[in-house]
């Protein structure tokens, strides 16, 4: 398959990472152009670093898949598939899907990586609408490798199989979300914690640095290799069943308290700033942030080392 990546910030940069590791053919397009020069030098600069970690087995290789679309019309020609990436804005994302509706072949598949915004929204008037879904993939996918694939009600099945199947090829990990909400999965059940974590911090029950050793030291390290469902079901000596009988009225009461709906306070959000700024100062970010991705390539190593054992 041949591919077009629509928009080179962060995730743009990623995607094309993802298909030309594969193998497969990348047109890369940018309104910007000082965007798509700059693009090209951050990806050459991270596929480097994904083979010094045995992430990626030729560099060069990955690289030389990767080519520059000067023009939307040259960007388009030919491809089977297209990645948006432009701003999470509905109107942007509604004229520019007007125009390459118009300009890619018939067959293409145009998916967004929008975060939160059902296709629904941008697709509808359409001609092409059908083969229009969502593409959200988790921040950088070419280390954490879950899609969301959501469809909108026109969306036509073989758009949605054909694009799973282009995922399953490039080793991501799709799942796919049965109706359009706002968020998709991922989100919301960020979302869910993120809230919870901010009552516990507002509430004085805990502070900011001892609410992230909870989530790292405890819930992330079992979530780092199997889901909730599965967790639960290994947390009773009978099974997912047997635990929320144990535990499901202790869960009721819990959430009982867990109503509020109101947006997070300036005094709150200010409290949990000061406090991240004394573990993390403001100009340790960029640093940290890359040793994030270092050990998600570490953590994606151990996995990939894990999964080839239990062929």
């Amino acid at each position: 398959m041949k591919i077009a990546v629509m928009g080179t910030g962060l995730i743009g940069q990623a995607w094309a990472i993802v298909f030309a590791r594969a193998g497969l053919p990348v047109k890369l397009w940018d309104g910007n152009n000082e965007a798509l020069q700059n693009a090209t030098a951050i990806i050459a600069k991270q596929l480097q670093e994904l083979q010094t970690q045995g992430l990626v087995n030729h560099a060069a290789d990955a690289l030389s898949n990767i080519k520059i679309a000067s023009t939307l019309e040259q960007a388009l020609e030919g491809v089977d598939y297209v990645q948006e990436n432009l701003p999470e804005d509905a109107a942007i994302k509604r004229t520019f899907y007007a125009l390459i509706d118009t300009m890619a072949a018939p067959e293409t598949i145009l998916a967004s990586s929008t975060s939160s915004i059902p296709a629904s929204v941008f697709t509808e008037s359409l001609a092409g609408r059908h083969r229009c879904l969502v593409a959200h993939p988790v921040n950088p996918p070419y280390l954490v490798p879950v899609v969301e694939l959501c469809v909108s009600p026109w969306t036509s099945p073989n758009v949605l199989e054909r694009t799973k199947s282009l995922m399953n090829l490039v080793n991501q990990k799709p799942i796919t979300v049965n109706r359009e909400v706002e968020g998709f999965v991922l989100n919301r059940l960020q979302g869910a914690l993120l809230r919870e974590a901010f009552r516990l911090v507002e509430n004085g029950v805990v502070s900011v640095q001892d609410l992230d050793t909870t989530v790292k030291d405890g819930l992330g390290l079992r979530w780092s290799f199997m889901g909730p469902f599965e967790t639960i079901d290994l947390n009773a000596p009978n099974g997912l069943k047997d635990y929320c009988e144990r535990y499901g009225p202790m869960y009721q009461s819990i959430a009982a308290e867990q109503s509020h709906t109101e947006p997070w306070s300036d005094d709150l959000i200010n409290e949990a700033e000061k406090q991240r700024r004394q573990q993390l100062p403001h100009n340790q970010l960029l640093n940290r942030r890359l040793w994030r991705d270092e050990r998600l390539m570490a953590l994606i190593k151990h996995k990939l080392e894990h999964e080839e054992s239990n062929k």
